[in-house]
């Protein structure tokens, strides 16, 4: 890496120097620098405001880029040892999308585990594109999905050797790995394409002793989710790509759905938190996992809970865990993660990233600090004392093996008719049903509903979940398909 390039900043550069140049503004924004819109300038400040600006020869456009936004993004790429990378302004969601449709036709199948992120199997509704679904391992003390083991997906590549691509997490929302590079060599021996969700992992690509990286392991594309761990603005990614794909055909595919009026104030968030991560990512995410292990640590010393780690490896379904997770069961206290997450909101002031029927999950991160884990740590112990109870009667998993009756965009796009959804099993679903986050579906359109699922929406309505995919917005109906 060439340390004196990776020090520009070429976006955040071409926006100082619009700044002085004083240019009286008759194009868009409507706001005309925060001039027509005081209360706006209040609340987010005049330099905020001032460069919220619309594309312009001296500031390069995001969907044909030839000057400043081309060569931010070559440096981009040199930091995460890409072959080219794509300034993503509609999340990462979009960058997931961008890799499926880059790769998948309508009816071409694509290789994935069943817990991907709703963007994944948006892809599908809008491509076409068939899944062929590895179940993941589950850890059935935790009740979590595990990473997909590198004997299934070999399975599942002999049995589909038409499938065009296979896609991985890497890692899981609780901080599991796969195989990525073993997934990817078989890949290759059989021609697909190896397509990656690094949507909490940005991390990698600069800190010591992580999981592989996508780029690092040989991977085709991989979306990377700046702004989770890497310090831009929400909503701003990275879409990473390596020389067996063509950029011109992927920007093509990008510029099918990413807007035509990229922000600026995204654009500078991602060029500026590359260059702090190229130059100091080192320190900073040391400094992260010397923080979550402390949490670690803390947490298992209250008794009750199970802050997990790095000992759940076994070599494959859990091939490396990411130690800037602080991943947390709290089954064996009585409580769903939800409860906990709810009480730390409601009664302690604090945040954490979700809650789900059996765990919690606190980010950790670059703008963390000790006094802060130490706040997170003493308020579970105090929930413990107050709240504990048996935990007898409570639900033990969170993932259910899905049975797929027909594609998701034949299934979208079907004749449907609304059903309650206690009344819905053995139908085929028209819709999704989700909690988010974390945003993985416990319902896809074409899958068909069990007692089981129908069982978990039930209790994790009762923890106090947010449901969230169906059009009946108190997710008590479902739409079903006319068989």
């Amino acid at each position: 890496m060439e340390w004196e390039r990776q020090r520009r900043a070429p976006i955040y550069e071409a926006l100082m120097k619009y700044k002085t140049t004083r240019v009286v503004p008759f194009d868009v924004p409507g706001h005309k620098q925060g001039k027509g819109n005081p209360q706006l300038v209040d609340f987010l400040g005049e330099k905020c405001l001032s460069i919220d600006v619309n594309s312009m020869k001296p500031l390069d456009n995001l969907g044909h880029p030839v000057s400043v936004i081309k060569e931010a993004e070559e440096i981009a790429a040199e930091a995460f040892s890409a072959y080219h990378a794509f300034f993503m302004v509609n999340g990462t969601t979009s960058a997931v999308q961008a890799m499926i449709m880059s790769v998948c036709k309508q009816g071409e199948k694509i290789i994935m585990p069943r817990n991907v992120h709703r963007s994944a199997i948006n892809a599908l509704i809008i491509s076409g594109a068939v899944p062929v679904y590895v179940n993941p391992g589950v850890n059935k003390e935790l009740g979590i999905p595990l990473g997909m083991s590198v004997a299934e997906v070999e399975k599942v590549i002999l049995a589909h050797p038409d499938a065009k691509a296979i896609l991985v997490n890497n890692p899981t929302y609780y901080g599991i790995c796969s195989n990525l590079r073993r997934i990817t060599q078989l890949a290759h021996e059989h021609n697909m394409l190896v397509l990656v969700d690094e949507a909490h992992g940005t991390h990698f690509y600069f800190g010591e002793d992580m999981p592989l990286s996508a780029m690092a392991a040989g991977a085709d594309m991989a979306a990377v989710s700046m702004h989770k761990t890497g310090g831009s603005l929400t909503q701003s990614s990275f879409l990473l790509i390596g020389e067996k794909m063509n950029p011109g055909h992927v920007r093509q595919i990008i510029n099918l759905t990413q807007t035509t009026s990229a922000s600026y104030l995204l654009l500078v968030s991602l060029d500026i938190s590359r260059r702090n991560l190229a130059l100091d990512g080192v320190r900073i995410f040391e400094k992260a996992i010397k923080l979550a292990n402390y949490g670690r640590e803390e947490v298992n010393r209250i008794g009750g809970y199970y802050a997990f780690g790095k000992e759940l490896n076994n070599g494959d379904s859990v091939y490396d865990f990411d130690a800037t997770k602080l991943s947390i069961h709290t089954r064996d206290i009585g409580l769903a993660g939800i409860e906990v997450y709810d009480i730390l909101r409601d009664d302690y002031g604090i945040q954490i990233e979700f809650g789900d029927i059996g765990n919690i999950l606190a980010i950790i991160s670059m703008g963390d600090r000790a006094l802060d884990l130490e706040r997170l740590v003493s308020s579970l112990s105090e929930i413990k004392r107050l709240y504990q109870r048996s935990k007898a009667g409570m639900l033990s998993h969170e993932y259910i093996n899905p049975i797929v009756a027909t594609t998701p965009q034949k299934a979208f796009y079907s004749q449907q008719y609304s059903v309650p959804i206690a009344e819905s099993e053995g139908l085929i679903s028209g819709e999704f049903v989700m909690a988010y986050p974390p945003g993985i579906p416990i319902l896809a359109p074409g899958e068909r509903i069990t007692r089981e699922i129908i069982e978990y929406i039930d209790y994790a309505k009762a923890k106090g979940s947010s449901l969230t995919g169906t059009e009946d917005m108190a997710i008590g109906n479902i739409k079903v398909l006319e068989e």
